[in-house]
């Protein structure tokens, strides 16, 4: 039982150490595109934002407090 926990360890120890790698310059202009922001229009992110906090009656950190009747 002890070795396999054993090896369960290691090749979750490998998993991640091979996950450890530097991108290359040549690979860093496909990170910049568009596509591969967390937002990519940042409108609608807003939007969506504004549509979640008056919804839930919760601001979401965003400076603004929702009524939860969509009012706002």
């Amino acid at each position: 039982m002890k070795l396999s926990l054993k090896s369960v360890v290691l090749l979750a120890l490998a998993v991640l150490l091979a996950s450890c790698t530097q991108v290359r310059p040549w690979e860093m202009g496909y990170l910049a595109k568009k596509e591969m922001a967390w937002d990519a229009d940042p409108l609608e992110a807003a939007l969506n934002d504004h549509i979640f906090f008056s919804k839930e009656a919760s601001s979401g950190g965003n400076s603004a407090a929702g009524g939860g009747c969509g009012c706002n």
